[in-house]
């Protein structure tokens, strides 16, 4: 068997135990990171922030929220580094068991009526932690899936983990509802909150068993095996990643602002937005967003496979700019009062955040060379994350409060759209990059940026 034929077997082998690992891991970790999002919509006002009136405790559990997002960069750097140094296995498995105990410590919390002040402090902390964990699952999750298979049907492979974050969010969502369904206001805020933090510990298990028992990603060793061969002394992989691809950390960030941004707003502020503004039931919200979020669970592999086709920059640019229409139309449907009317805006808006998010991480792995992928990566994307999902629904509120309108919202939508539209103009396409021919030792160690040259596709 000739090298390219050992080398074509080994990223085959595993593809599928992968995919599934890397989803229902992304699953878990998601359902947790958007448990406390939608905690903090409908719930963490009353229970950590009672002295207060209610939008402004509501803003104060956004704030808590948005603090979760500060430590990802950190996590970024963290995982990044020994996640190529040591393999991304190792990293995953530690951010998935870091993420699930911090999430059931919070579900065992005092509340601010049993500990006073202390409890937002301790909510705060352990926010921290899961923001820190999150920083290092993504970019490993979709490496351990892009490093393996065919470039040719990588948008696909790699958009199942994406949709692990729609599939979080489904069973977030779900969970509270039955809690809303089966309980009284009452017995929620004082201990029904609660069970969807502890049961995923349950959760963690199941995923937890499912990563320890994935192989590494054969790409990687590949890398290894070259930097021992070369006997050359490696750089730091966040050197590397600063001196070589400071720009597509730049592109990372810029394509990330619209889709960070309109799914927060769409997934979480919108609960608040029916609830406080327009005096709508907030379980029946609640169920327009967990119809809308299966639909873009489904709709990620389609979009994926179809960034196989036609590009990443093409599927992308058709989320950024329908979205940024669409940000003007959303609010208009919200306002009607009207459930189903509500469940459309909110699908279509899925649908259009789909459309960027399903290439998403295909076009982000192939920026960057394997013993710099997952520092790349995850740099960019946790950086992108601060800048724009952290602060989200925090502008959404006060601007809610200060103007009592959605048309400020929608501008500061179409905004962040215009700003990654603009972005994926200047970027070079990067559908068929050998992920292989990039790494230490193979004569080019650096790929070049993709603001610099085009690719050339398989």
């Amino acid at each position: 068997m000739s090298t390219t034929a050992r080398r074509f077997t080994a990223r085959q082998s595993g593809l599928a135990q992968a995919v599934g690992a890397s989803l229902i891991g992304t699953t878990i970790e998601w359902y947790d990171f958007f448990l406390y999002s939608l905690a903090s919509a409908t719930v963490f006002a009353a229970v950590f922030f009672p002295t207060t009136d209610r939008l402004t405790g509501t803003l104060l559990s956004f704030a808590t929220y948005a603090i979760g997002f500060a430590a990802r960069p950190l996590g970024a750097l963290v995982f990044g580094h020994f996640g190529d140094r040591l393999g991304r296995k190792r990293l995953l498995v530690i951010s998935l068991v870091t993420m699930g105990a911090a999430t059931a410590l919070i579900g065992a919390l005092p509340t601010y009526a049993t500990a006073g002040v202390w409890a937002p402090i301790l909510l705060t902390a352990l926010r921290l932690i899961q923001g820190f964990a999150l920083g290092g699952e993504w970019g490993g999750a979709v490496l351990l899936v892009a490093e393996r298979g065919e470039a040719k049907r990588r948008g696909f492979w790699t958009s199942w983990p994406q949709g692990g974050a729609a599939l979080g969010f489904v069973l977030a969502a779900l969970a509270l509802t039955v809690i809303s369904h089966t309980q009284t206001t009452a017995q929620v805020l004082d201990w029904g909150w609660r069970i969807p933090f502890l049961a995923s510990a349950v959760l963690v298990a199941i995923g937890l068993w499912l990563r320890l028992s994935l192989e590494e990603s054969p790409v990687f060793w590949q890398a290894q095996a070259e930097v021992r061969a070369s006997g050359t002394a490696e750089p730091s992989p966040l050197v590397g990643v600063l001196r070589h691809h400071w720009r597509d950390v730049l592109v990372a960030i810029g394509i990330r602002m619209a889709e960070n941004i309109s799914f927060y707003i769409v997934g979480t502020f919108v609960i608040d937005y029916a609830v406080l503004k327009l005096g709508l039931n907030q379980t029946d919200v609640l169920n327009c967003v967990l119809i809308a979020a299966t639909v873009e669970f489904c709709a990620i592999p389609c979009w994926g496979a179809l960034s196989d086709r036609l590009g990443r920059k093409p599927v992308y640019l058709i989320g950024s700019i329908g979205m940024g229409i669409w940000a003007w139309i959303f609010f208009g449907l919200i306002d009607t009062k009207n459930y189903t009317v509500i469940a459309l805006a909110i699908v279509v808006a899925l649908l259009l955040h789909s459309a960027m998010y399903a290439p998403q991480a295909a076009y982000v792995s192939e920026m960057f060379g394997t013993r710099m992928r997952y520092s790349g990566a995850s740099i960019g994307a946790q950086l992108a994350s601060l800048a724009a999902g952290a602060p989200a629904p925090l502008i959404a509120v006060a601007l809610l409060k200060d103007y009592g309108t959605s048309t400020p919202i929608a501008l500061y939508l179409s905004a962040a759209c215009v700003i990654t539209t603009v972005t994926l103009l200047f970027a070079k396409e990067t559908k068929g990059r050998d992920l292989t021919a990039v790494t230490p030792g193979s004569g080019s160690a650096y790929p070049p940026s993709i603001l610099a040259e085009p690719v050339t596709e398989a």
